[in-house]
């Protein structure tokens, strides 16, 4: 399960590196193979190459209706793999995609992690807590 949130930077040519916690797990889970891919709320997915697989597979078998989501997941999934130093280059055209500068985070989320341009997130989430509980959340307590 990869939880918490760390804040990086790119450097000049688009690489991030892993922090360690979650750089020794990928190389245990996946060799260091992972997948990005472009999500439709701004950012980009990051998936070990097992978990992205099996979701592949899935994404690959839905109906024509879906066409356009299935250009958006698979048409943009790049497979990466993890340097010496635990980096991984995000290409030009995902960066843009996600509108991801300098500034990232890395968020984990169970399975995979998110990556967001650091104030995009910021935007993203007041955005959120503007709008309230989701009535799916209503009932949820700590």
């Amino acid at each position: 399960m990869f939880t918490g949130e760390s804040a990086l930077n790119l450097d000049a040519k688009g690489r991030m590196t892993i922090p360690a916690k979650h750089r020794d797990a990928l190389a245990l889970q996946c060799e260091g193979r992972v997948t990005l891919t472009r999500h439709p709320d701004g950012n980009l997915l990051f998936f070990p190459r097992p978990v992205w697989e099996s979701l592949r597979e899935k994404i690959a078998a839905w109906p024509m209706s879906a066409r356009a989501w299935q250009r958006i997941y698979l048409g943009s999934a790049a497979d990466i793999e993890m340097d010496s130093a635990g980096r991984i280059l995000i290409s030009p055209e995902l960066r843009a995609a996600a509108g991801i500068g300098r500034d990232v985070r890395l968020i984990g989320m169970g399975s995979h992690f998110d990556i967001w341009d650091g104030g995009r997130l910021q935007e993203h989430e007041a955005q959120a807590l503007a709008a309230g509980i989701p009535d799916v959340l209503r009932d949820l307590s700590f």
